[in-house]
């Protein structure tokens, strides 16, 4: 019978390996090979990865990929991404060329405000808790005078903060709604370090004051903690070109247009389609994420919020035709950064933020706005047109072929046969079973 393990933390790499296989693994050498197969031969670039995160006991590697020909507001860029689904950086590069020839991408930022919440019980007379905040506001903004005067030297901090009833949605329940502005940075730890900060000065001040103190009613604080929800720091990308140039070897322009538009236009209205329609677009965005070292959960759980922020959730994507011109759009909140975190830490994520020359915030906000419509736009192209899987399937024909370990010949063979017929694991299986015989 398994037995809890005390002080996992404090065991070497070695140890916790060694724990792992004899309780769960049964003493497997090979699994033990697995893992330190995936160490880093420089012990001071592994020594930095494990500093990461607690508890590791090896490296997870993801395939690090660029995607060429990305015309962006007049400049050219290849963009790293980082990701494992077949196909996805394909599709992106091929966008990107596509585009490339009809004039590129047009892409702006809308806004930058990134907020956070300090959650409040209060459960006495309005009038009394609206006093004293609008009494205590100087007091709460000053209170974060020191953490905040590096960011205002370049230009951020603190914005506002404001008081919001919300007893309506649940009894006794108010926040302090604080806005900021955090340049370059995306700034999670000084917005936390700020709300908490803020916290403590309104609960302890609280304690002083008279209304609570001779009716014996005193706000409390339950937690404070920035939103991922950004509908506030947004960002809009864009392609268009006349109608007549969306022509392909199969259909018109204004054919290829018209069912264009029909498939954004029911990724509208039915949220089954709207889910896998999004997911394709994060694709493109998760994979800039990663490569540039933000946190893509942060980024998703926001967008997708923001996809169901009319109440129901719809396609992040728009198209339409105006005076004789193909347009397709997305809109989308983006708080991340450029500098912090990973950025300065990571190899990779440095080459990558190099790679794009070293952009600062609201520049990467266009180009991972950029990545996701394009990725969005070679979905519906083969949707409309060939197919999701004929593409798709194409570039799993090579994991395939590694999982039943064929040779170059046996591979070579395989992509000359399944250029005309269909690709599934059972019919690759099968064909290169034959050519063994």
């Amino acid at each position: 019978m398994l037995q809890p393990v005390s002080g996992f933390s404090k065991k070497t790499k070695d140890e916790k390996i060694d724990w792992l296989v004899s309780s769960y693994l049964n003493n497997d050498s090979d699994s033990k090979n697995v893992l330190k197969q995936y160490w880093n031969n420089d012990e001071k670039l592994q020594k930095l990865h494990d500093g990461f995160i607690e508890n590791t006991i090896s490296n997870y590697y993801l395939p690090f990929a660029i995607a060429p020909n990305f015309l962006i507001n007049g400049d050219l860029f290849t963009i790293p991404m980082v990701i494992e689904e077949s196909s996805v950086v394909a599709a992106a590069s091929n966008t990107a060329k596509y585009w490339l020839e009809r004039g590129g991408f047009k892409a702006e930022v809308i806004s930058t405000t990134k907020n956070g919440q300090i959650h409040i019980n209060f459960y006495g007379d309005d009038l009394a808790i609206q006093t004293f905040f609008s009494e205590t506001k100087p007091t709460l903004i000053k209170s974060i005078s020191e953490i905040e005067k590096n960011m205002k030297k370049r230009g951020g901090g603190l914005l506002d903060i404001v008081l919001v009833n919300t007893t309506d949605s649940l009894e006794g329940y108010y926040q302090l709604h604080c806005t900021f502005e955090t340049n370059d940075a995306m700034g999670a730890n000084f917005i936390n370090t700020c709300l908490e900060e803020i916290a403590g000065t309104f609960e302890s001040t609280s304690k002083l004051f008279a209304d609570f103190i001779s009716k014996n009613e005193f706000p409390e604080v339950v937690m404070s903690i920035l939103s991922n929800y950004v509908p506030e720091c947004l960002v809009r990308a864009q392609v268009s070109c006349p109608v007549g140039e969306m022509s392909t070897n199969d259909m018109d322009g204004n054919t290829f247009a018209t069912k264009f538009i029909r498939a954004v236009e029911i990724a509208k209205v039915e949220k089954r389609r709207a889910v896998t329609h999004n997911k394709g677009i994060m694709n493109g965005i998760d994979a800039v994420i990663l490569a540039t070292g933000n946190d893509f959960r942060s980024v998703e759980a926001g967008i997708h919020a923001y996809a169901s922020k009319g109440g129901n959730y719809t396609s992040l994507t728009d198209a339409k035709i105006a005076d004789g011109n193909f347009i397709f759009s997305i809109e989308i909140p983006l708080a991340i950064g450029t500098i912090g975190g990973l950025t300065a830490l990571h190899p990779l994520v440095k080459f990558g933020l190099s790679l794009l020359q070293n952009p600062s915030a609201k520049k990467l906000m266009k180009i991972i706005a950029v990545a996701g419509l394009a990725q969005n736009f070679a979905a519906l192209r083969s949707l409309i047109t060939t197919g999701i899987q004929k593409g798709h399937m194409k570039m799993h024909l090579v994991n395939i072929l590694n999982n039943l370990d064929a040779t170059q010949a046996e591979s070579v063979k395989s992509v000359a046969y399944f250029k005309d017929h269909t690709i599934t694991n059972s019919a690759v299986a099968n064909f290169i079973k034959q050519l063994r015989k």
